[in-house]
């Protein structure tokens, strides 16, 4: 591509050959993005003698109107109106990498399709020979287009309300192990774990319809555990009961026997697809049942930093697709997370207008144009002893959700549920206080532990477990220009 830059550069926009894609009009500094125009960031590493402007125009090419040639048939539309245009490319200080901004006119996407977007911004793109690697940073979704999509069934506000809850985290925990309980024992722990003091137990992403648990036996033991344990407690109880199925038509018939035995939330994997995501959502609106997601699969294609799509778009994308929960990071626990970046993902998913802020990641401003907000799920490797760091990082709009932290207390299952619920009271009563979580977390939990046997003993169980590893990750670099 790059070797037949000086070759044509004299040529004919419409001579015959291969043209430069930033001759063809891909690349402009002088374009002024719309407001309208759906905005985005990739990070590329060039292949060696391939430049970076040249690198940057054929992604905004190939990602709108452009092939490797001039056609013809470019004569019998208006192109320019259609074709993607970067307008400008940062390098990163220190590194081979380089910022593209570019810029989509709305009229390239269908109204309210995950599925059309996704297939336009990263359908073909990501396999460029000209490439060593790309990876889609951030995108800005004007709002002339998040009104094209209905967002979360429920979104935080409605939840709480339908819950009765407000004021603290949601808690939560997922079943253990995921795999191989019958389901009556699988009930059992549902309902030790929900009488204990938690609001929700959850099907783990991998739980749907096994020989050694039948999705419907489970949805039967797993209900008849709700129902108990709300008599016995007098609060709204839920188990996220997965849907996720081989077909569409399977996957409707779970959900309306869960609603039909009175479920209040059902979940599905983001492995089903973003089309089944937004039939999913249609439906749980339609039925007022809470949807959650889970990001089974995120990280094949969200981790690598230089490669793939960060989870600050998968977030943005699932919060216009319409779910009421996704995972979205612990900061703490067993699963990679840099605290900034977080709260980048937390604030993607929960404020209503979001202003550029490179230390969090967020290359450009959001307005989501009052669309629902959608609740941040905390997992994995958490427990008790890490409550005043979660809520620091994490705020109080979240659902913490302590698997082992909750069915390995020594005393328990019922146990583990009492101690977290006991440490999250105690941090949000010392927030009342004015007290700083971090500096004197330590001190409100031991406090909170002298009349809670519970949480001594979670306390004493977990309170050096740790999951710290030192990083070999490439620096999650963004440049300090942003539109």
């Amino acid at each position: 591509m790059a070797g037949n830059n000086t070759s044509v550069k004299n040529k004919s926009r419409w001579a015959a050959g291969i043209t430069p894609y930033a001759e063809m009009g891909y690349y402009n500094p002088d374009y002024e993005p719309k407001d309208t125009d759906i905005l985005c960031a990739f990070r590329l590493v060039p292949q060696e003698g391939v430049d970076p402007i040249e690198a940057s125009a054929a992604v905004a090419g190939e990602s709108s109107t452009a092939t490797w040639t001039v056609v013809w048939t470019d004569r019998l539309t208006p192109y320019e109106n259609y074709q993607a245009k970067c307008y400008r490319v940062d390098p990163v200080p220190g590194s081979d990498q380089h910022i593209a901004y570019i810029a989509y006119d709305l009229d390239l996407f269908e109204e309210g399709s995950i599925a059309n977007l996704t297939s336009s911004i990263i359908g073909n793109v990501f396999g460029f020979k000209a490439l060593r690697s790309l990876r889609l940073e951030d995108m800005r979704i004007p709002p002339h287009y998040v009104k094209t999509f209905q967002g979360p069934p429920h979104g935080i506000v409605m939840e709480r309300e339908y819950l009765n809850k407000f004021g603290r985290p949601l808690l939560g925990a997922t079943v253990k192990p995921k795999l191989g309980l019958s389901a009556r024992n699988y009930g059992r722990v549902v309902y030790e774990a929900l009488r204990g003091g938690l609001d929700f137990t959850k099907d783990d992403e991998n739980i749907n319809s096994q020989p050694f648990m039948r999705w419907r036996d489970r949805y039967l033991f797993c209900m008849e555990a709700v129902n108990r344990a709300i008599a016995a407690s007098g609060e709204i109880k839920g188990h996220y009961l997965n849907v996720t199925a081989g077909t569409m038509e399977d996957m409707y018939e779970r959900a309306d026997f869960a609603k039909e035995l009175g479920s209040i939330i059902v979940m599905i994997d983001l492995t089903v697809g973003y089309t089944a995501i937004q039939s999913m959502s249609k439906w749980a609106r339609k039925n007022g049942v809470i949807l959650h997601l889970h990001r089974a699969g995120h990280g094949t294609y969200t981790r690598q930093k230089t490669h793939g799509v960060n989870f600050r778009v998968i977030s943005k994308w699932m919060r216009l697709a319409g779910v009421d929960h996704i995972h979205a990071g612990t900061v703490v626990g067993k699963l990679e997370g840099d605290p900034n970046a977080i709260r980048g993902y937390y604030n993607t998913l929960r404020a209503n207008k979001l202003e550029a802020d490179p230390s969090q990641g967020l290359y450009f401003e959001q307005d989501w144009a009052s669309l629902p907000a959608t609740m941040p799920v905390a997992s994995g490797g958490i427990h008790a002893g890490q409550m005043h760091q979660l809520l620091h990082y994490l705020g109080e709009d979240v659902v913490l959700q302590f698997g082992g932290g909750t069915i390995g207390h020594p005393d328990g299952i019922a146990q583990g549920a009492t101690a977290n619920r006991v440490a999250v009271e105690a941090m949000i009563q010392a927030r009342s206080e004015g007290r700083d979580f971090l500096s004197e977390g330590p001190e409100i939990l031991d406090k909170a532990a002298r009349w809670s046997p519970e949480l001594r003993k979670a306390l004493d169980v977990w309170k050096d477990v740790t999951f710290d590893f030192e990083s070999t990750d490439v620096p999650d670099a963004v440049p300090t220009l942003t539109v």
